[in-house]
């Protein structure tokens, strides 16, 4: 069996990662192309980038406690 362009679907997969391809396959053999891979993940650098910018702001917020802890600790009575 011959495919032409035309004739060609495009199929997502099920969340265990299958593609339904209908019963006019069914007990033929079945040649699958695969054309693009798209992911919704962050690739290494996007990662990267969002945990230097979680470290910078765990550093702010470590120095603002850092001296507000100071504060109240001052202002408790003896």
């Amino acid at each position: 069996m011959k495919v032409e362009a035309r004739d060609l679907r495009t199929n997502e997969t099920d969340d265990r990662e299958r593609i339904y391809l209908g019963t006019e396959y069914a007990n033929k053999r079945v040649t699958v192309a695969v054309v693009e891979v798209a992911t919704d993940r962050p690739d290494e650098e996007e990662l990267a980038a969002a945990y230097r910018d979680a470290s910078e702001s765990a550093g702010t917020m470590a120095e603002a406690w850092d001296g507000a802890s100071d504060e109240a600790w001052n202002g408790l009575p003896e």
